[in-house]
């Protein structure tokens, strides 16, 4: 496929792995409403790529993301200001759907692996849209920051689903209390994080990570695990996965992909898997309501 152009990311397929690049590094990458539409378009681009195994996000310059563009002054947040009008799409009765969560949503929704490699500053939607990310690896220069309540405002980016369940509601609850920007250590202690890196050992450990799953295994087989694991984070009941599972390894299980696993298993080679997630992804959701926004 040929990679979209953008504004605001730099998008880019290297042997299976899409790297995504925040790139205002002249705002530090500040979050826009253009920077909204070109993730979840990015997102679009990436799950319909078989070439693409897993993806990774990054900033460009000396920041990850330094959350909203706060160019517009007081009405930042203001959903009645002339600066909403990019949002007008978003909208539901008299309601502006939240930016920081479409993108949070669309990245709960895909099909690839997501890695972030943190490079540096990252606060508010700069941290919280990095919740729905698979892993995290953060560079040693990297500090974050849930500083909504110092700007008068709440928790996006539908934080206060993810946070918790990353980091537990107590050290969730103590970062959003405070609103205090904290280090990498800090994060790497609280559960935040996955490792530390070397600012130049950043990218190439997040590629390294991105590698092993692309080289590895079966793309069909991530992206249902993926999905699982997310999905059954908000479940009421081990019977939702036990369903779910059934089904995906019964369908899993008669599949090439499966030929292939035991075969090359058996035979020592690495394996090619034959399924592709743009045509061999079954439905095991049967049981799974999408809410609407409302």
């Amino acid at each position: 496929m040929s990679a979209p152009k953008f504004e605001t990311l730099l998008y880019d397929v290297r042997d299976g792995v899409a790297t995504l690049t925040l790139n205002r590094p002249e705002k530090l990458n500040a979050f826009t409403a253009r920077m909204m539409k070109e993730l979840i378009e990015a997102f679009d681009s990436t799950d319909a790529d078989d070439a693409v195994r897993a993806v990774i996000v990054t900033g460009s310059g000396r920041a990850f993301c330094a959350g909203a563009d706060l160019s517009g002054g007081g009405a930042t947040f203001d959903r009645t200001s002339p600066q909403a009008l990019e949002r007008e799409e978003g909208k539901v009765g008299d309601i502006y759907r939240d930016g920081g969560g479409r993108v949070s949503l669309r990245i709960f929704d895909s099909l690839k692996p997501v890695i972030a490699a943190v490079n540096g500053p990252a606060v508010g939607v700069g941290v919280t849209m990095q919740l729905p990310m698979d892993i995290r690896l953060a560079s040693t220069d990297a500090k974050f920051g849930f500083v909504f309540a110092k700007r008068g405002i709440t928790p996006e980016a539908c934080s206060s689903w993810f946070l918790p369940r990353l980091v537990g509601p107590q050290t969730a609850l103590e970062w959003c209390f405070t609103g205090r920007v904290f280090g990498a250590q800090e994060a790497l202690d609280r559960g935040l994080v996955r490792s530390l890196h070397a600012p130049e050992d950043l990218l190439p450990a997040a590629t390294a990570l991105a590698r092993e799953i692309a080289d590895n295994t079966a793309p069909v087989s991530v992206a249902l695990s993926r999905q699982l694991i997310w999905r059954m984070a908000g479940a009421v009941h081990p019977m939702q996965a036990h369903m779910a599972d059934s089904r995906a390894i019964q369908s899993r299980g008669a599949s090439g992909d499966a030929k292939e696993g035991v075969t090359s298993f058996l035979e020592k080679r690495p394996p090619n898997y034959p399924d592709k997630v743009s045509s061999d992804l079954p439905d095991v959701w049967e049981h799974w309501d999408r809410p609407e926004f409302k």
